[in-house]
């Protein structure tokens, strides 16, 4: 039988453009979070900062957040630019693990000003976790209706994106959560930015959670930095 499966949505703090300082505090995040699954928000590794460089994968300012997963068992999927195509690059979300870090998924749906600066994904995936099939999504995804119903048509027993949205647009993630936990019959589990993040996001919604496949929340952070939301699944 499938092992159930511990998971958390964190909020660290971030300083815009510092990888080094973000990856220490992404590090001390899956230590407090003490959960199998540990999950990010988007391009949480840099700030929401369009003209961030590509973050490579074989960083050295990565390591303490490899170590912080070797020595816990964890996976953290955290967001990040990443080098993309000839000279493209993509919002990304990273598997990070304790053997290193790799692509997991590149955001598909783009918006705003991202149109003109990173290149798309080629759509929905799942990653596989201890037997958990876990569908991939970041911010504007969530919203898409074809990617869910891509999402879902793959099989997912979870749903996970990381998210950067204004306090005002909290409902919209919300009812975005119901929406995809009931279309994939699965639960879903946001991460979403508390506090400045750069990019002009001088505040962000917070309120990380995660929700079961009736849609009913389970586990809620606030709107604090260093909040998170953490659940079993079974």
């Amino acid at each position: 039988m499938r092992a159930p499966l511990t998971v958390a949505a964190v909020q660290p703090a971030c300083t815009a453009l510092d990888l080094a300082r973000n990856a220490q505090a992404h590090a001390r995040a899956v230590r407090d979070a003490a959960a199998r699954v540990v999950v990010f928000p988007e391009l949480s590794l840099t700030g929401y900062e369009l003209a961030a460089d590509p973050v490579a994968l074989d960083d050295a300012a990565l390591a303490p957040l490899v170590a912080a997963c070797a020595e816990t068992g964890s996976s953290a999927l955290v967001g990040a630019p990443v080098a993309h195509g000839h000279g493209g690059r993509a919002i990304a979300m990273l598997a990070v693990d304790g053997d290193g870090v790799r692509v997991a998924y590149r955001k598909t749906w783009l918006g705003g000003d991202e149109e003109s600066v990173f290149t798309a994904g080629d759509g929905p995936t799942v990653l596989e976790v201890d037997g958990w099939r876990l569908g991939l999504g970041i911010c504007k995804d969530t919203g898409a209706a074809q990617h869910t119903a891509a999402t879902a048509a793959l099989g997912v027993d979870a749903y996970v994106a990381g998210l950067v949205h204004r306090p005002e647009d909290l409902a919209e993630q919300e009812a975005r959560a119901v929406v995809i936990a009931r279309a994939c019959r699965a639960a879903v589990v946001f991460a979403s930015f508390a506090g400045p993040t750069g990019g002009g996001f001088t505040e962000t919604a917070g309120s990380s959670a995660v929700w079961s496949p009736d849609g009913v929340a389970v586990a809620r952070a606030g709107r604090e930095v260093g909040g998170r939301a953490r659940a079993t699944l079974v």
